[in-house]
């Protein structure tokens, strides 16, 4: 109950987002793009992750000449 009872309004938050944009908007670009750059190579890796599974044969031009 007393959770609520101190938690910032629209007002107050809309507040300390200003002083945030005035304080870091300069340097906000550069932490967006290094937050870009993070979340791709995140993506990058869980997707690179699944190729190399234990069990699983990559198949090859050559294996696939030796089957036929």
């Amino acid at each position: 109950m007393l959770g609520f009872m101190f938690a910032p309004g629209w007002v107050e938050m809309l507040v300390i987002a200003l002083v945030i944009l005035l304080l870091f908007g300069n340097r906000l670009p550069s932490v967006m793009r290094s937050l870009g750059r993070g979340v791709v190579e995140f993506k990058k890796g869980l997707s690179d992750q699944g190729d190399d599974e234990p069990g699983e044969k990559a198949v090859t031009q050559e294996d696939n000449k030796a089957d036929k």
